[in-house]
């Protein structure tokens, strides 16, 4: 690889606005670099997610790492990944994008400027309350569930929710990717609410989750016996996430807007 061959881009996911959203770093490549290399880029750019692409011969494979490991699904550096391909001319509006990722083959679509996503849903059961959960989040749970990577919190309202001040070193014990705190919205405008923790993978808030709301997107179905939502994550940045549900899978759609972008200079 050359240096001019390594472009990169910081996105503003689930947003129609600068700094607000969730900020991802997509960065494309001719061809897969060793995993070290890769790692070291996400902890450099430091924010919650990097995307890498690298084109196949039906879209692209993405990987995707926090500044400390690689995970297996990731919505909004997905939508920030798209959201360039379809801003630099690379792929028609209003078509299928295909990434190949270690979730499965993962579709985007541009339609008015909006990225929809087509992901797993991925259910969620009651469970047990793990150790250090109470203490990390102080709060008295409405329901506790548990999905593939992530536990679901509900709590009463979201006032609390909000108030949220979480001890991010209980957390961080949980054997899960993260903690994901909902209640109703008291807004007319939303249908829920919630935060994501998740500071045992490098991320003690993240901003917007894609991911964790094709849990929550269950977690509400099962609720209201509705299958379309509109959401919004209330960290300090928020975000709004447009939910679909269609059997096994969940649309998820959403704004971008580029806020940088440069070269990598070291190889």
């Amino acid at each position: 690889m050359t240096q001019d061959q390594i472009r990169y881009f910081v996105v503003d996911a689930f947003t129609d606005r600068p700094f607000s959203g969730n900020p991802a770093a997509v960065v494309r490549l001719p061809a897969w670099p060793d995993d070290a290399w890769l790692q070291n880029v996400a902890m450099e750019m430091n924010l919650s997610e990097t995307a890498f692409l690298v084109p196949n011969d039906h879209g692209f494979d993405l990987r995707w790492f926090t500044p400390t490991v690689e995970v297996d699904l990731c919505g909004h550096a997905t939508l920030a990944s798209a959201f360039t391909i379809f801003h630099t001319g690379q792929h028609e509006d209003n078509t299928d994008l295909k990434f190949s990722t270690r979730s499965g083959t993962l579709l985007a679509t541009c339609h008015d400027n909006r990225i929809q996503l087509d992901f797993p849903l991925k259910p969620q059961l009651p469970t047990d309350t793990p150790a250090h959960l109470l203490e990390g989040l102080s709060v008295v749970p409405k329901y506790i569930g548990k999905g593939e990577y992530d536990y679901v919190v509900e709590l009463e309202t979201e006032d609390e929710l909000r108030s949220l001040a979480p001890d991010f070193t209980q957390l961080a014990q949980i054997d899960c990717r993260g903690i994901i705190v909902t209640s109703k919205s008291k807004a007319a405008e939303f249908d829920f609410v919630s935060r994501f923790f998740g500071p045992a993978v490098g991320v003690d808030e993240d901003p917007v989750t894609g991911s964790a709301h094709c849990c929550l997107a269950h977690y509400w179905q099962q609720r209201t016996g509705r299958d379309q939502f509109t959401a919004f994550q209330a960290s300090k940045r928020g975000g709004t996430v447009h939910i679909q549900i269609q059997q096994d899978r969940v649309l998820l759609s959403g704004n971008a807007v580029i806020v940088a972008q440069g070269d990598l200079l070291a190889i």
